[in-house]
């Protein structure tokens, strides 16, 4: 496959920077208030956080063990083929690029460009330095895996230092709110309750979401049976501890009610703690954030539509590897233009309206893959040293499943206009497919 012709340079470092990388962008700066429109008391805000992170976690357990049992270049897109069927996994890499992937770095890009904005005063178009900042950065990771991991891992420590200094100023220097709610819940216990929890548990999810494109360089990891399963469990619960670390300080800084009022909540609580500098310092942790999460993205994907052109069913040439770099250079470039176009197009918002639904339901569907997997490997006699398995298994890989279909479901119900664009871009790739298929 592919994966030998790519250099093995990662290692568990690498790795977990890479599931934090893929996990925090812009999200958790300003989603906290989104959960607290919906309850309205902290210990429900936070259960609300907390649970978002087991079903995180779960996710991990699952994909840790998919990729000790395959450790192949393309992860998630490599665990559908083999356990369903080339189909599927083409159709998976086809709303990838065109849709999931793309369309998400492009608003990433543009939300960089904003506080860029804010922060220097350039009077350029923020399209243009959206579209700028995707290309130095596809510029970088043609340079080799180990340039591109070794930008995303100082971006990643950084956001790790904007956050926890986030944290600390709260703490330290701004004052307590009063208006925390008392008690446990905010209305009896009733299906009323389960709604808005329920719909609080939405952006937490989509806060948690990004671990899974740490898999798609297995490939190049030196030891994927050993470093991926870790790097996939120590980077989820990080970003566990610090999403509710920061959650905890927006509560006794803000309280409920300022929580739920405001739309910049790490600002607000920076404000509160040093002022306008303090606004200016976030301002700059954020914009810091969104470009190491567009170098995650622009590290990780490429790696899909480069295991496709080795299945033969893409362009022979997105398959080739530069003799020098060793990198699939010209995936990265392909993902790199989409992006780009996309974010000069301005119709990234659109594009966002319906990838939710596809996203959840291929986190199902990858997860649905263990229990395929396990079965053939148990019959072929298939044994590994040093195999992860998932604790908890079939109840847990099960639990994973069953939200991501509620997750699909509950975005069918309230956006089903854009789950129909959605499922229609998926449907197109069928046809391409079996042109792709047919050229073998």
């Amino acid at each position: 496959m592919g994966s030998d012709r790519l250099a093995r340079r990662l290692g568990l470092f690498d790795a977990t920077m890479l599931v934090m990388g893929g996990i925090v962008g812009s999200g958790i700066f300003m989603n906290p208030y989104v959960v607290a429109r919906e309850v309205h008391t902290p210990f429900l805000i936070l259960g609300a956080w907390i649970l978002g992170g087991i079903v995180a976690l779960i996710g991990a357990f699952v994909y840790g063990e998919l990729a000790a049992r395959r450790p192949q270049v393309g992860g998630q897109y490599a665990y559908i083929r083999e356990a369903f069927n080339p189909a599927v996994a083409f159709v998976y890499g086809w709303g990838l690029l065109l849709v999931t992937q793309t369309g998400g770095m492009a608003a990433v890009a543009v939300t960089f460009a904003r506080y860029f904005i804010e922060l220097t005063g350039s009077r350029l178009p923020d399209a243009l330095i959206a579209a700028s900042a995707l290309a130095v950065l596809t510029i970088v990771n043609c340079q080799g895996v180990r340039a591109g991991s070794g930008v995303q891992s100082a971006l990643m420590l950084t956001k790790v230092v904007a956050i926890l200094g986030l944290i600390f100023c709260g703490f330290a220097w701004a004052g307590t709110a009063d208006s925390n709610a008392a008690g446990l819940v905010d209305r009896p216990v009733s299906l009323d309750l389960v709604q808005a929890f329920g719909a609080a548990l939405i952006p937490v999810l989509f806060a948690y979401g990004g671990w899974q494109t740490a898999s798609f360089v297995a490939g190049e990891m030196r030891d994927p049976r050993k470093d991926l399963p870790r790097g996939l469990l120590i980077g989820v619960s990080g970003v566990i501890i610090l999403y509710l670390a920061v959650n905890v300080v927006c509560l006794r800084v803000l309280g409920t009610t300022g929580l739920a009022a405001t739309t910049t909540p790490a600002s607000d609580v920076m404000r509160a703690a040093l002022g306008n500098i303090g606004g200016r310092l976030i301002a700059a942790g954020i914009a810091i954030s969104t470009l190491g999460f567009l170098s995650q993205g622009m590290l990780t994907a490429p790696r899909v539509y480069f295991a496709m052109a080795e299945d033969g069913l893409f362009f022979k040439n997105v398959g080739r590897i530069d003799p020098r770099t060793q990198a699939p250079v010209v995936a990265v470039i392909l993902q790199g233009i989409f992006a780009v176009l996309i974010a000069l197009s301005g119709r990234y918002e659109q594009i966002l309206n319906y990838v939710v639904s596809v996203d959840f339901m291929f986190f199902g569907i990858a997860a649905a893959s263990l229990f395929v997997l396990r079965k053939r490997d148990a019959a072929s006699d298939v044994r590994s040293s040093t195999q992860y398995l998932a604790p908890g298994h079939p109840w847990t890989t099960g639990f994973f499943i069953t939200i991501c279909a509620l997750v699909v479901v509950n975005t069918i119900i309230r956006y089903p206009a854009n789950t129909i664009i959605g499922v229609v871009i998926l449907l197109a790739g069928i046809p391409v497919y079996f042109f792709w298929r047919n050229r073998r």
